[in-house]
């Protein structure tokens, strides 16, 4: 009997990519979800954070649990009522998950849960960050510091716990890469800030594989972060978008100061940046990337 994969967030960009891996690979997948409407493909339960709800059959029919489920981060300007969404919808989301598998009887033998590399903080510049590098202190490190506390509740079940510190996903479906590429389509392309600033990047398809092999290889434990070997610049990254759509670079860099007026605290996700190396990975895991090139990254997506 194939196993149960129960997803959560799996109606989301990376939801839907890891929804069609896992069912290609003989997996059966269930979402947990705010609404009963039905997915192709998959069984669909329904929970709520906020009333602390959630179908015990959800846990109970799953053999693995990955954990998705959180507000985006660049999605909206950072309110205190937004940047309070971020948090809990992490926070509780993963504590409520935690309750349900010490209350209902179950049989999930894996957990893997999403993170992110916010964790060092938003700008730390060109100083190479590994799993073992110290914590920021800005709003998106204390995110994931209070992200990553709560899954180790389900660590602390005996469950395998493996967290991805996901780094900035390529992909056309969703994230930063349609933001970026439009402009350039249209003539208009500039690198934000001093451009310097590193971007540590995974193409979609490598961060889907990643959860696969985390979930079925057993020696996968702990923090990892998951980006691509070779972080970009800002400036470099626009440039190599440019070149595989064939269009110009002619315009100035996007002053800093336009980008704060424009998105306010949120302006340091833009203009901060991080090199973070995927340490664990290299050293600890066979894992094999399909894209460490961004050129031939890019030339998948955009072409």
């Amino acid at each position: 009997m194939s196993k149960t994969v129960l997803i959560t967030g799996g109606t989301g960009t990376i939801g839907r990519h890891l929804t069609q891996l896992l069912r290609q690979q003989g997996f059966q997948v269930s979402l947990l979800s705010r609404e009963s409407k039905p997915v192709s493909g998959v069984t669909v339960y329904q929970w709520d954070i906020d009333k602390g709800h959630i179908d015990p059959k959800a846990i109970q029919t799953a053999d693995h649990i990955i954990h998705l489920a959180g507000a985006g981060i660049a999605d909206e300007r950072w309110t205190d009522a937004r940047k309070d969404k971020i948090l809990t919808s992490r926070t509780q989301s993963t504590e409520l998950l935690a309750q349900a598998l010490a209350k209902n009887p179950h049989k999930v033998k894996s957990f893997i849960g999403s993170s992110g590399i916010g964790f060092y903080g938003s700008d730390t510049a060109d100083r190479p960050l590994t799993e073992t590098s110290q914590g920021g202190s800005d709003f998106l490190a204390q995110v994931v510091r209070a992200w990553e506390r709560s899954e180790d509740l389900i660590a602390a079940l005996g469950i395998r716990t493996v967290k991805l510190r996901t780094g900035v996903v390529l992909t056309m479906d969703g994230g930063a890469l349609p933001k970026l590429a439009q402009p350039v389509r249209l003539g208009a392309g500039a690198p934000i800030g001093s451009g310097q600033q590193y971007i540590s990047w995974i193409h979609i398809d490598d961060l889907c594989r990643m959860y696969l092999q985390a979930l079925t290889d057993e020696s996968w434990q702990g923090v990892y972060n998951a980006v691509a070997p070779n972080p970009a610049t800002n400036e470099s990254l626009t440039k190599a978008i440019a070149s595989v759509l064939h269009r110009p670079m002619i315009l100035p860099n996007i002053p800093g100061f336009v980008i704060k007026m424009m998105y306010g605290e949120l302006a340091i996700a833009v203009t901060g940046g991080n090199y973070v190396l995927n340490k664990r990975i290299a050293d600890e895991t066979t894992f094999a990337y399909h894209y460490t090139d961004l050129t031939n990254a890019l030339k998948n997506l955009l072409q």
